[in-house]
């Protein structure tokens, strides 16, 4: 994320399901205020279903860690979730409006538009929620005034849809200084059959 220009040095966090989805998963977690281009394995923690270290741990779990968990114990599909802070994408975020079907790529890999959850504050409880209401069964959202969450079945595929909502936020940004209707969104027979398309490949 560090390197793609999608997180700052110090912002973002990310995590891996470790065991299959249930009450017992186990979940691998960026450490909280550690800069990336230092970052070494054994500093990432390992937490329960409830954001706890299962065993002593040199650095603390991420500030956001609820919002990883609230997807987590929601989607049983979801093996990793990726939060990043990309500039675009926080443009999308502060904007406050959702980024509709723009390009086919989109709908096969995220499943639908990308909503923009309502404002909460950060590392609350209530901002996993909200950030849970905007992405429902698709794999990705824009956290408002903050940044994107992205999510997928392993860590590389989080990280691909991440870079996609920054790709993709860039399109709208930058369609939307054309007017406010210039980023219309694909035909809707083209949209019906895209989403199908990503229904079937769950």
């Amino acid at each position: 994320m560090y390197r793609r220009g999608l997180v700052g040095a110090y912002s973002g966090n990310t995590s891996l399901r470790l065991t299959d989805a249930g009450d017992d998963s186990l979940l691998l977690v960026t450490p909280t205020h550690h800069p990336y281009y230092r970052l070494k394995a054994d500093e990432l923690v390992v937490v329960n279903l409830e954001g706890e270290p299962v065993e002593p741990a040199p650095m603390r779990p991420s500030s956001e860690t609820r919002l990883h968990l609230e997807i987590y114990r929601r989607r049983p599909d979801v093996q990793a979730v990726a939060h990043t802070h990309s500039i675009h994408a926080s443009v999308a975020a502060v904007i406050g409006l959702d980024i509709p079907p723009l390009i086919d790529e989109m709908l096969m890999t995220i499943g639908g538009p990308i909503k923009v959850s309502k404002y909460a504050f950060p590392g609350t409880q209530e901002l996993a929620e909200q950030a849970y209401a905007a992405l429902g069964d698709r794999n990705a959202a824009l956290l408002r005034n903050h940044g994107a969450v992205g999510v997928g079945p392993d860590i590389w595929e989080a990280l691909e849809v991440c870079d996609l909502v920054e790709r993709l936020a860039k399109i709208f940004v930058l369609a939307r200084n054309f007017g406010p209707r210039a980023a219309s969104p694909l035909p809707e027979d083209a949209v019906a059959t895209e989403m199908q398309m990503f229904q079937d490949n769950r």
